[in-house]
């Protein structure tokens, strides 16, 4: 737990520290409980355990902290749809969570949808990867860090 005032406490240190040495550009996954993070992992991605906590909860409290980045499409993306579940109408409704957080976060971009080994891949690449309980299909999220913009001195 965080003892410091205005940091959600869900935030662990470690996953605080690793919000702050991530530069623009880089990505961090939110990995559902499905997902394969200690074996992604090993390829470099850093492995952060948020056990127990949902990616909703997480995500609110890291979209507190971390910008968005604001210069590509879109700076959240999520694991497509395998085919099968496509045919089924498999309803994902997790992504409307994340959609509601993101823009309450001020991003209007819509989710990117990474087909599920691409997305493999991206995550190996990521900064760092947080392996949380969430226990949704389909619940895995990449977010992009971006800029805080210089403050202006006007004189």
């Amino acid at each position: 737990m965080v003892v410091l005032k205005g940091i959600p406490s869900v935030l662990s240190p470690e996953l605080l520290y690793a919000l702050a040495k991530m530069g623009h550009g880089d990505e961090l996954v939110l990995a559902d409980a499905n997902f394969p993070a200690s074996s992604v992992c090993a390829c470099g991605p850093k492995e952060i355990r948020a056990d127990g906590l949902g990616i909703p909860l997480l995500l609110e409290a890291i979209l507190k902290l971390l910008p968005l980045d604001t210069y590509v499409p879109s700076p959240a993306a999520v694991m497509d749809l395998v085919d099968c579940d496509k045919a089924r109408y498999l309803p994902v409704p997790v992504w409307e969570t994340y959609t509601l957080l993101l823009g309450r976060a001020g991003c209007q971009a819509p989710l990117e949808k990474v087909e599920r080994f691409g997305f493999y891949e991206r995550a190996k690449k990521a900064y760092a990867v947080v392996a949380t309980g969430e226990s949704a299909l389909y619940g895995n999220l990449i977010l992009k860090k971006g800029v805080i913009p210089a403050e202006l001195d006007i004189l």
